[in-house]
């Protein structure tokens, strides 16, 4: 069939997305039909019917592109369903790895955030790169991490798929896939409204609204907006930092004229101004104590304060959105055909103190980076019941990405910089605009061979082929001393002016699956698979440095070979649902940061490259039980081995290039950085069954990681320390008028731990750090009617 070009896609997008379409459609929902309350009773005693339920309640996800008991499919999944994000007080990526097992989210701001799953995806933000875990939001594959970074909103179920998942997701994917599916619009009016109040000035509204525009066309609007005033005072002046406002909306319509067919229309607008992207010195070395006081700086060195002390601006603005059309005809026969067509857009802009000093040194630096993508996927899905059937589909993604680095210098940038003034950086500013345009393209397929009533074999295969086309131009640098001699040929090698032109890379990839399945009985099932991906090659959009060609700026692909071995299972009449996985993963052409040693800059020269192995191996566990009515406990846990077995042109640690900045180390043997070896996350909720209109209840999280590499070096200055954190909420359920009444009073990080995110590599042999969110209080409002 014909795909929907993105330029017909991006006007629809902005024709919804404007507040008077908006408005129309709230209105229209709002007064769809009278018979709003008693759907509301009906939805309330719904609920109350699944708490009286002693067995745990079916999950169906379509990790296999089929609507499957998450306990049939022979691949370790966790699910979460929108209540329990809810219920949790989870609203952001960066806070899942709370709930999630073996997920590691590295977040400083938009565009320097990260996904890891089971050690692998902890790679430095790069904009020619993609992640090694790949994050979907109602089936559209997004390009960026940062693309995923704004509240989670009306959430139906959040899924993580651990291992390579190339053969049936839109792109290849190394590490796991995130998959985020949104309430769909329903016939029957449904309408929710919550608003949030706490400490530092935090308040959260958000709402939804769903129903029945014609008999064949139902609608659903949702929408929120945050704000917070942050927890990072700055010593230099009044502000604080990390917080800020977010909003947005998401919009949808689902025309169904028939059972045969039914076309889902989305769009959605997100938008962030903040001020997050504070760094915290962390680990500070002596070279850089030294600098700081050469420059009469006076930074904040106790982490544990929560202060910084800088004298630039600090912000970030975000804006994002997008458009998919999602259609799905029921052939004769029980075939299925899927067409899903997607355009996202994404344009973050910074403003950095890059020096963390109250002195002007690096008075800004910042990447502005503006992405826009379109897809294509088409399926055609056999029907299910018989001996064999399968998954056939073919695949298209295009991206355009641009970016514009910005480096501005103050006066004072050659003495923090380089111990001397010799005025070769002092009032300079540096500009560099890079591009990359990506075509993708797949043919894929999976089958499931019912070998007898209890043994499923499954296997899955891809055919990739991939073009990228990147282009860098760094423009001569602008302002500061007139220079001549040695001093003005090296600023010239440091900083001066050139154009790589065109240059790229194109690959054709394999990806394979092969899976057995056994059904001990109908509450066991064992499982064993043998799986391969590939992440794509890339592009550092980074000027070269002297002596350094285009070539290395190309980055070749990151290979995985995958082997799992595990069982589900549901025991006690329905209560208790027990799963456990073991998992070995070798990866091949590692990307990462490594050092190339050349003559003529003032120091060694970091580039992107495939650095060598790394092995991740280790074991996971998932329970939910009901011990009894009224309580669900849920508890996942990994344990993660993650090193690198070959990686030896490794960036040293500040400790040691301080001594010797053209130092080259060898991590082969050593811990791969972000990766925890312990993670463990433990949540449950306990609603009291009383013969009463009140229904009070409680709910608890903890969520424990054990110690970490902070950076790609392995500095002892970096090392992120474990943590423990315990989320605590009281509340109440109450029939109010035509609806129910949700009031809970909730606390975040109950004991005030201290903890950090991710670290980053600092100028001078220093390290900085992302600060978590201090304990925090707060009361949320939820009425559904």
């Amino acid at each position: 069939m014909r795909s929907i070009p993105p330029s017909t896609l991006a006007p629809l997008a902005r024709h919804l997305a404007t507040p008077e379409r908006l408005l129309g459609l709230l209105l229209a929902l709002v007064g769809l039909s009278t018979s709003a309350p008693l759907l509301a009773q009906e939805t309330a005693k719904e609920a109350q019917a699944e708490q009286d339920d002693p067995a745990l309640q079916t999950v169906t996800v379509t990790a296999r592109r089929r609507e499957e008991d998450v306990q049939d499919v022979p691949t370790p999944i966790t699910t979460l369903s929108g209540a329990t994000l809810e219920a949790q007080k989870v609203y952001r990526v960066q806070d899942l790895q709370q709930v999630l097992p073996s997920v590691n989210v590295a977040y400083i701001h938009a565009r320097q955030s990260s996904v890891a799953v089971r050690g692998i995806g902890n790679n430095p933000a790069s904009d020619g790169l993609e992640g090694s875990a790949g994050i979907y939001l109602d089936n559209i594959y997004l390009g960026r991490p940062g693309m995923a970074v704004f509240d989670l909103l009306d959430v139906e179920q959040l899924e993580l798929l651990r291992g390579p998942q190339g053969t049936l997701f839109g792109k290849n994917t190394t590490a796991g896939v995130i998959n985020i599916s949104t309430r769909k619009p329903t016939f029957t009016p449904e309408r929710s409204f919550e608003v949030s109040g706490g400490e530092r000035g935090y308040f959260q509204g958000k709402g939804s609204v769903s129903g029945g525009l014609t008999d064949t066309l139902a609608g659903r609007l949702s929408f929120y907006r945050t704000r917070e005033d942050g927890y990072i005072d700055n010593q230099h002046d009044s502000r604080t930092f990390l917080g800020g406002e977010r909003e947005g909306a998401r919009g949808q319509l689902l025309f169904e004229p028939s059972e045969d067919f039914s076309l889902r229309w989305i769009t959605d607008y997100n938008q962030e101004k903040s001020t997050n992207g504070v760094w915290a010195l962390y680990g500070v070395s002596d070279r850089f104590r030294q600098r700081a006081a050469l420059i009469g700086a006076s930074p904040q060195y106790d982490i544990k304060k929560r202060e910084v002390n800088i004298d630039s601006d600090q912000a970030v603005n975000v804006w994002q959105g997008g458009t998919s059309l999602e259609a799905n005809w029921k052939l004769d026969g029980g075939y299925t055909l899927t067409s899903i067509s997607g355009y996202r857009y994404w344009h973050f802009i910074p403003e950095n103190d890059t020096d963390l000093t109250d002195q002007p040194a690096i008075l800004h630096g910042g990447v502005e980076v503006h992405d826009r993508q379109f897809s294509q996927e088409i399926r055609f899905a056999s029907p299910t019941g018989e001996r064999f059937d399968y998954v056939l589909g073919a695949y298209l993604f295009r991206q355009n990405l641009g970016n514009k680095t910005v480096q501005r210098y103050g006066p004072k940038a050659d003495l923090f910089l380089r111990g001397l003034d010799t005025q070769i950086f002092n009032n300079v500013t540096t500009q560099s605009n890079g591009k990359i345009n990506t075509d993708s393209y797949a043919l894929f397929g999976q089958a499931n061979w019912h070998l007898s009533e209890r043994l499923d074999l499954t296997v899955g295969v891809r055919g990739t082929y991939e073009e990228k086309q990147a282009r860098v131009h760094r423009f001569d640098p602008q302002g500061g001393a007139t220079l001549s001699g040695v001093d003005a040929i090296t600023r010239q090698r440091q900083m001066g002016g050139l154009d790589t032109g065109d240059f790229g890379l194109h690959s054709a990839s394999p990806s394979g699956l092969i899976s057995l399945g056994y059904h001990f009985d109908d509450n066991l099932l064992g499982y064993a698979s043998l799986a391969h991906g590939e992440k794509s090659g890339g592009v550092n959009l980074v000027a070269p440095q002297y002596g350094l060609t285009s070539d290395s700026l190309v980055v070749g692909p990151e290979r995985a070979n995958d082997a799992e071995l595990g069982f589900k299972s549901t025991l006690l009449d329905g209560r208790l649902q027990f799963n456990a996985n073991l998992f070995w993963t070798g990866i091949h052409g590692y990307q990462a940061t490594t050092l190339a040693i050349i003559p003529g800059p003032l120091t060694s020269t970091s580039v992107l490259a495939n650095a060598g192995s790394v092995r991740s191996r280790g074991l996971e566990l998932e329970t939910s039980y009901r011990p009894l009515r009224g309580l669900t406990l849920n508890f996942n846990g990994s344990f993660n081995d993650v090193t690198y077995l070959s990686f030896e042109n490794a960036p040293c640690p500040g400790e040691v290039s301080t001594v010797n900045s053209a130092a080259v180390c060898n991590l082969t043997g050593e811990r791969v950085v972000g990766a925890s070896r312990w993670i463990a996350n433990l949540n449950g909720e306990y609603q009291w069954q009383l013969d009463a209109p009140l229904r009070p209840y409680v709910t608890a999280g903890y969520s424990y990681r054990s110690e970490a590499e902070g950076t790609l070096d392995n500095s002892a200055l970096s090392k992120i320390d474990g943590y423990g954190l315990l989320n605590l909420s009281v509340g109440v359920r109450a029939d109010l008028g035509d609806g129910e009444l949700d009031a809970s009073l909730w606390m975040k990080n109950v004991t005030d731990q201290d903890y950090y995110l991710t670290a980053f590599a600092f100028s001078n042999g220093s390290y900085t750090a992302s600060v978590g969110q201090p304990r925090t209080a707060g009361l949320t409002l939820r009425y559904d009617f």
